[in-house]
């Protein structure tokens, strides 16, 4: 038989969650994709709730309601179990910088600013635990965490490319306001994630859209514009 990806066959054109290393040596069908998102999410949970370290596999099958001979046809180890969920959060976050396009001063501008917020938010709120751990060191893989850290890069020199696009490139360098303004969305979203502030949703991403946009796009009237939705 010959080998597929896991992820190389989800209906309707999606790309499927990409499994470990013994799901990949063999075509999975519709049950078989089904017991590894159940499985991939169960660790999600762990990883969350217990930290990388102490997550053990037997949580994740007690998690999963599973048992272990199931897990073992997914994945190899817990540290297969993480590499699928860190590749899985590296697609998507690859994403956000290829979405990112160019910003106007205007309100149009500021609307695209907050779309661009709102997946960054649901991006990394999903994947929260796994992006600490490959950005905070945790991981004994280092080659993930080299991909993570390059990744990260990138996304910050698709932003900084964006704003050196604007009149606002000409009070800061492009490169240094894009790690300030991911640094400043990355700690509002975990601490928003964490439950440690809370915020009624439109209202944080109408204020992070007005921040971001006047901070580092050069947005006119942002002030003006946030008093308007306010009054609707």
């Amino acid at each position: 038989m010959t080998s597929r990806k896991a992820g190389s066959g989800a209906a309707g054109g999606k790309s499927a969650p990409r499994g470990g290393a013994p799901a990949q040596e063999r075509e999975l069908r519709a049950q078989g994709r089904k017991t590894m998102r159940k499985l991939l999410d169960a660790g999600q949970i762990v990883f969350e709730q217990r930290g990388y370290h102490a997550a053990r596999v037997d949580d994740v099958v007690r998690m999963a309601k599973t048992s272990h001979g199931t897990f073992y046809l997914y994945f190899s180890n817990k540290e297969d179990l993480f590499k699928a969920l860190a590749e899985d959060a590296m697609a998507q976050m690859a994403g956000l910088g290829n979405d990112l396009g160019p910003i106007t001063p205007d309100e149009a501008g500021r609307e695209a600013v907050r779309a661009w917020i709102e997946r960054f938010f649901d991006v990394y709120s999903k994947h929260s635990t796994v992006i600490r751990a490959w950005t905070e060191g945790e991981i004994v893989d280092n080659d993930l965490g080299r991909q993570g850290q390059k990744l990260l890069t990138k996304l910050a020199q698709q932003l900084a490319a964006r704003i050196e696009e604007t009149d606002a490139a000409d009070a800061a360098d492009p490169q240094i306001a894009a790690l300030s303004c991911l640094a400043m969305l990355e700690r509002f979203t975990y601490l928003v994630q964490s439950r440690q502030i809370s915020f009624e949703r439109d209202e944080m991403l109408d204020s992070l859209a007005a921040v971001t946009h006047a901070g580092f796009f050069g947005g006119a009237d942002a002030g003006k514009s946030r008093r308007l939705r306010r009054a609707r």
